[in-house]
């Protein structure tokens, strides 16, 4: 054999590999190979990839990181056209559409089943994907129904999109379609959301309002490198045109669809089920209830006939179809008056401008604060003090300013002027072409140094006990701390000439930042510089590959996006650090002074051999005297996964207080439930390393 040849069927392999691997953690939740094996694969693909171009696939593995960039979308039509749904905001409502539903049957002389398929109704952007003998061929935006736009090359890259159907089909004993038009939504997220926007607002980027607007902002982007970056998530809820080339999938009902898409590797929600006519209001209502707790937005309930034959003999009106509906939540929105417009500095030195609102009640929350993200904002609601606006809590979670009623307007208020100066140093603020923000350029700010020091020392750094926001100001003010590694300096002689500080308050605060230097590890301290889009989780991916911040602080931009789930805006964050000079001299003190934990190359360890031996495990409630973050890091340090969501492969749950709905969830699947003391003695003292909960 040739070898070409050979490095085909080794391609055609490591191919397969990795999209069965990928399928396995992106949509079952349930890999099976390590870490640093997969990236052995991957490396593998890439390197075979550069030695024979001539053997490209567009849907090899490696093309998710994108790279295409486009000078405009391209619109095309739908073979089959995609309708919108009519709503439903009431029982009553409900009801009305089941009588029409049956009503219309009855003239069609069919006899009607009230068997109905219900799942959440997504808050995303609602996407064709196409398949063509098996493999992905492109993708649509809805656009007008008619016709949308060609995403096909950002779709590419998103994680849990199967780009081959065949090894599953072949699994599941299904036919390979010729065509397979499938419809879903893509979304965000609201942890990945805030933690985008975090990103975004530390770069001067784009805000988004809300995970929405962030996944459709994130699909529809000319460069494919952008959208690979942002985690967008696909979930499956129909199909459209079909050609099975002769051949039977044997699909009579929604619900048969919706568990062949799975077979093929399709991610569809795990909340979808079958229900009886009484049972979908109820299960709406629950919906409603979980809906807090849910990883993603949703904004109500799709029902839709169960029957295929139904569906067919009730068709559609001129814009939806006459067998769906969708049953909507209320809007958690309310009217406020906007007292002030205050802006902030945070810790890279961004301008965020802050809502300062008359408290208004909103989904059982006070609020009284919203951020306004910037400039441009401000500018496009047109928001003025002493103006009335309406607020909503974007994703229930975050306050929004939604817009201004112009008619309570007060006849004096003004625009905002949103000042080109740092309001904490004075210094002037520049904002850079094509950036949103404006950004306060002196490193010795005080606002600055302020935020970046609390952020080393606070949970998401190196978790330093005791020393919070208050006395960090009281630190810099007076002029006894400028950059973190001055806390290590620090004594008891230092500190108790200072107010409020006693003789024991001032060994505590000593020996707290020793602890904290004794048990940092690279990953600790690589999160706790607060490098822009490097949170705990990169910093983790980050420890496993380089020894110490010295190989970090060498690794290239090429080095670094060779990583998992680290793109070229994270790289570029990463180089920009180590490039500035004052970082350099920072690091370079945290080696005088002792701070310089090494880490081990991650290699593959069969689960077996650790304490947990690849148990799952997942998180609900509140743990006493631990955080959420520190009990996850724990169970992987022990060997163990932390899981995204329930399902029938969970091992634990641990349950802390104020559950929400995955302990009902668990218990109905049988999984063990172990409280905050079990979960301790799972651990042991050993690998628990002193914790307690």
């Amino acid at each position: 054999m040739s070898e070409e040849k050979d490095a085909a069927a080794r391609l055609r392999e490591l191919r397969a590999q990795i999209h069965e691997h990928d399928y396995r953690y992106y949509v079952l939740d349930d890999p099976v190979i390590e870490d640093a094996a997969y990236d052995a694969l991957y490396r593998e693909l890439r390197k075979l990839e550069t030695a024979h171009p001539e053997l490209d696939d567009p849907n090899s593995p490696t093309k998710r990181v994108g790279g295409t960039v486009l000078p405009a979308f391209v619109s095309k039509p739908h073979r089959l056209a995609m309708y919108s749904l009519d709503n439903a905001m009431s029982e009553e409502e409900w009801r009305d559409f089941v009588t029409r539903a049956a009503n219309k049957l009855e003239r069609e002389g069919q006899p009607f089943t009230r068997t109905f398929w219900v799942d959440p109704k997504f808050d995303g952007l609602a996407l064709e994907i196409i398949y063509e003998n098996g493999v992905y061929a492109g993708a649509l935006t809805r656009g007008d129904g008619e016709v949308g736009e060609d995403v096909t090359e950002n779709v590419r890259t998103v994680k849990n999109v199967p780009l081959d159907l065949r090894p599953h089909a072949v699994r599941a004993n299904l036919p390979v379609p010729a065509l397979l038009e499938v419809r879903g939504e893509v979304v965000m997220t609201r942890q990945d959301f805030y933690e985008l926007n975090e990103r975004q607002r530390e770069q001067g980027g784009k805000i988004f309002a809300n995970p929405r607007n962030a996944a459709a902002g994130s699909v529809r982007q000319l460069d494919s490198k952008i959208s690979a970056s942002r985690p967008l998530t696909f979930f499956a809820y129909a199909i459209g045109a079909q050609d099975w080339a002769g051949a039977d999938p044997g699909w009579t009902t929604h619900s048969g669809i919706m568990a062949g898409l799975g077979k093929l590797g399709l991610p569809v929600a795990r909340e979808g089920k079958v229900a009886g006519e009484d049972a979908v209001y109820p299960y709406f209502k629950t919906m409603g209830v979980r809906r807090p707790d849910l990883p993603f937005e949703i904004d109500g309930v799709v029902v839709k006939v169960d029957s295929l034959a139904d569906q067919e003999a009730l068709g559609f009106t001129g814009r939806a179809p006459r067998f769906a509906i969708a049953l909507k939540f209320p809007a958690h929105e309310a009217e406020t008056v906007l007292k002030r417009i205050e802006v902030q500095v945070g810790r890279t030195g961004v301008l965020t401008p802050v809502a300062i609102l008359e408290p208004v009640s909103l989904a059982g929350v006070t609020v009284s604060r919203a951020t306004l993200h910037n400039e441009d904002e401000i500018k496009a609601k047109d928001l003025r003090a002493g103006d009335t606006v309406v607020v909503r809590r974007a994703g229930d979670v975050i306050p929004e300013v939604v817009r201004v009623v112009p008619e309570k307007r007060p006849a004096d208020a003004e625009p905002f002027p949103f000042p080109h100066i740092c309001p904490s140093c004075h210094s002037p603020a520049v904002r850079a072409p094509g950036e949103a923000a404006w950004r306060c350029v002196n490193l010795a700010c005080p606002a600055m140094l302020r935020r970046g020091i609390a952020y080393f020392v606070s949970k998401s750094g190196l978790d330093i006990e005791g020393i919070g926001n208050k006395w960090v100001k009281t630190l810099i003010d007076k002029g006894m701390v400028k950059t973190p590694a001055d806390l290590f300096n620090l004594t008891e002689m230092d500190l108790i000439p200072m107010e409020r500080m006693a003789e024991k308050s001032a060994a505590n605060f000593v020996a707290a930042v020793e602890k904290a230097q004794q048990n940092a590890t690279l990953a600790k301290l690589i999160a706790a510089l607060g490098m822009r889009q490097v949170g705990t989780r990169t910093a983790r991916t980050l420890a496993e590959h380089f020894r110490d911040l010295d190989g970090l602080a060498a690794a290239t931009s090429e080095d670094l996006t060779a990583l998992p789930d680290i793109g070229p805006e994270v790289a570029g964050s990463i180089r920009e650090f180590f490039d500035n000079a004052a970082n350099r001299e920072l690091i370079e003190r945290f080696r005088q002074i002792g701070l310089w934990p090494v880490s081990e190359p991650k290699t593959a360890v069969p689960p077996e051999a650790t304490p947990l031996g690849g148990k799952k495990f997942l998180f609900t409630g509140t743990l006493p005297g631990m955080s959420r973050e520190k009990a996850e890091a724990l169970v992987e340090a022990a060997g163990g996964r932390v899981m995204k969501s329930i399902s029938k492969k969970l091992d634990y749950l641990v349950v802390g207080a104020d559950p929400g709905s995955k302990l009902a969830k668990a218990q109905s699947l049988g999984i063990t439930i172990l409280d905050a003391e079990a979960f301790q003695e799972l651990l042991g003292e050993e690998n628990a390393r002193g914790e307690t909960l």
